[in-house]
């Protein structure tokens, strides 16, 4: 072989070393290059993944606290109606005890009425007051039942209030005191309580 020769076939082999060289180094490049894209995107995809979470627990948090705020409003609202309706009720009901007091049977209730002040007093001094609604037909009442009758300064719609000073005892079967005493118990969801 000749120095050419020999010289053509080392720059052969050396040129074919460094050919399997480079692809050699390119492949581990390759490979490395993918092992980084592989924990990029596992990496990304945790990352997203915790994005997600995080956003879909502050949506969560932030319907549950609009939804709180409504179900306050819907109470209030609910509230406010059921009081609207029961005072529209109760002026109903005084209006009914209004007309109940221009009729014979008021005075048939203020006569019993009286007639149980005095059983339930006995020998013991009573004191009996009727309603300044009832001022008209306090003489009437007075002289058919056979007790003094005083007329309060006070509306009480209707009824009686009479006192037992010697037993310290105050009976008040006024309508007023009735009808707040009712309105205090009324409940939309079964009317009285514990009905």
């Amino acid at each position: 072989m000749t120095i050419d020769e020999k010289l053509q076939h080392f720059y052969d082999i050396s040129v074919e070393e460094a050919k399997e060289d480079a692809a050699k180094a390119i492949e581990e490049h390759r490979e490395h290059l993918a092992q980084m894209l592989e924990e990029h995107k596992s990496t990304r995809t945790q990352s997203a993944e915790a994005e997600v979470k995080a956003e879909a627990e502050h949506v969560r948090r932030e319907v549950n606290k609009a939804l709180s705020a409504e179900q306050i409003t819907l109470k209030r609202d609910w509230s406010r109606k059921q009081e609207e309706l029961k005072t529209d009720l109760f002026a109903k009901v005084r209006k009914k005890l209004e007309l109940f007091m221009s009729t014979p049977e008021y005075l048939d209730y203020l006569r019993r009425q009286i007639r149980e002040v005095k059983e339930f007093a006995g020998e013991d001094e009573i004191q009996i007051s009727l309603s300044l609604d009832d001022k008209d037909i306090a003489e009437k009442v007075s002289s058919e039942t056979g007790v003094a009758l005083s007329v309060s300064e006070e509306s009480f719609v209707g009824g009686i209030r009479a006192a037992i000073p010697h037993k310290n005892i105050l009976i008040d079967n006024s309508f007023l005191e009735g009808m707040e005493s009712l309105r205090r118990e009324f409940k939309f969801d079964g009317g009285l309580k514990h009905e």
